[in-house]
């Protein structure tokens, strides 16, 4: 009985998270127009969003176009995730 109770709770548990998605804070309008104009032709753009939108709130600037000129933005140029890698699209 108890390990049926439980097999039936795992269920439960694995069905309910499936349908739910981490929540992620809301980016300023600034930062929401610019992401959307820098990943316009990312492969993946919700990805490519949610990392503009991390750099543009801590650096409150996004370089233009949708490649490159990261010379505009230092700080968005500098963060680096950890591999060492740009944190930054």
């Amino acid at each position: 009985m108890k390990l049926c109770f439980a097999a039936f709770v795992v269920c439960i548990l694995l069905l309910s998270s499936s349908d739910m998605k981490p929540a992620m804070a809301e980016l300023s309008p600034f930062c929401e127009g610019k992401c959307k104009d820098r990943c316009s032709k990312a492969g993946v753009l919700d990805r490519c969003i949610r990392y503009c939108g991390i750099c543009c709130e801590e650096c409150k600037c996004v370089p233009s176009g949708t490649y490159g000129n990261k010379h505009e933005c230092p700080c968005y140029r500098d963060k680096k995730n950890k591999k060492g890698t740009s944190k930054c699209p």
